[in-house]
């Protein structure tokens, strides 16, 4: 188990609480909503594909002219209790236009159900999607789950799951990103929104992808706004430390990319040119 720090609940509101972090928050929530609205309208994505009986068990998939030759699977943010599938459509068209599919998934939320449930979740969102994505015009042999905040943290989850227990033959995924992703969660015992959460340390622990082995050896691409606080730059270094044999080939550490926090970072998906995009390309060749 990892070396665990002495937080306080005043340090933990401070590097944790991206809203009250990031002044302009609402501009670039709303910014992203504008992005996916015009990215749902040139693409006409398939709406509400059910994966699972849960009821927001679903994803939207966009698929490109001709047979595809990936998916990117990709788990939206919001600390696992807010937000939703319908405004993270933007990271979609970069991907479409390089022949790539996009599923973008969503889950449940918190309180509702709990982490470890929504982590179950999307392990069927990529079952799901290796069994009968290809009839709805994804690729399930070339996939990438990648995720944003807590998003990021389900998707390093994906990587710590042992895909022949759940009765896979294979790992459904070639590669993965976690983008400003949690990936040690004892510190969020002591966050207000545990009230939502309900970790103690034991369980916090537990859902910590650094306490578990990878039981893969795809490359994970671990990535950050350079402008995030101090504690989301070190989830990033967790989980490249952790995890040797999933780090790209090439890397030298996490990718901080300049000048981004918390919310605008994302954003570099609707860019095809940025560096993240073309990381996260790169794990599909």
């Amino acid at each position: 188990m990892a070396q665990r720090a002495t937080y306080t609940p005043e340090f933990v509101e401070r590097e944790y609480n991206n809203r009250a972090a990031v002044a302009d928050h609402p501009l670039w929530l709303r910014r992203w909503a504008e992005l996916s609205l015009d990215a749902r309208e040139e693409y006409r994505p398939v709406l509400d594909l059910r994966y699972g009986q849960a009821p927001k068990e679903t994803l939207d998939l966009f698929v490109p002219e001709g047979n595809a030759q990936g998916t990117l699977v990709f788990i939206h943010g919001g600390y696992w209790r807010a937000l939703d599938k319908i405004d993270h459509s933007f990271v979609a068209p970069a991907f479409v236009e390089q022949g790539i599919a996009v599923a973008v998934v969503n889950y449940d939320l918190c309180p509702d159900v709990s982490i470890a449930e929504i982590t179950d979740e999307c392990r069927r969102a990529l079952l799901w999607l290796g069994a009968k994505g290809a009839r709805h015009g994804a690729q399930p042999r070339n996939m990438v789950v990648a995720g944003h905040s807590a998003g990021g943290h389900l998707a390093a989850m994906m990587f710590a799951t042992d895909w022949r227990a759940q009765g896979a033959e294979r790992d459904p995924f070639i590669g993965g990103v976690t983008l400003s992703g949690v990936h040690d969660l004892t510190p969020l015992v002591h966050f207000s929104f545990n009230v939502d959460f309900r970790l103690d340390d034991a369980l916090a622990a537990r859902l910590s992808p650094i306490d578990h082995r990878s039981h893969t050896r795809a490359p994970l691409l671990a990535a950050a706004g350079a402008e995030e606080t101090s504690e989301f730059l070190r989830q990033a270094q967790l989980i490249w430390d952790a995890w040797p044999q999933n780090r790209p080939s090439g890397s030298r550490g996490p990718l901080l990319v300049p000048n981004k926090h918390h919310f605008s970072v994302v954003v570099d998906y609707a860019d095809p040119k940025s560096e993240l995009t073309q990381a996260t390309l790169a794990l599909f060749r």
